[in-house]
């Protein structure tokens, strides 16, 4: 199993997936597939975790080009997965903290 952090629109995806290599779509592409996200029978929802399942819900194979790829892992267990700031490196959360905005 393999942890890929890679640029995707100005943040950082880590995701897991259970192959990455060379693409053969293009030189200078990396091939990641077989994208693992944790199961939809949990109590707990993480919402960025749906959010990553949703944006990848079809996705076979993934071609990310190799200057967007930061780091990959190859790892025993499969951790959290998350979208950063590229600057800050901060976790980004998808759903507003502090609710709507009224009007004044």
């Amino acid at each position: 199993m393999f942890k890929v952090a890679f640029l995707n629109q100005g943040k950082v995806y880590e995701l897991f997936c259970e192959k990455v290599s060379g693409s053969d779509l293009s030189y200078g592409f990396v091939e990641i597939s077989g994208l693992i996200f944790e199961r939809d029978d949990s109590v707990v929802i993480d919402p960025t975790e749906e959010r990553m399942r949703e944006e990848f819900e079809d996705v076979e194979v993934l071609h990310v080009p190799i200057h967007a790829v930061i780091r990959v892992e190859q790892v025993k267990r499969r951790g959290t997965c998350v979208i950063r700031d590229s600057k800050s490196g901060e976790k980004v959360t998808p759903l507003p903290l502090d609710g709507p905005r009224r009007k004044r």
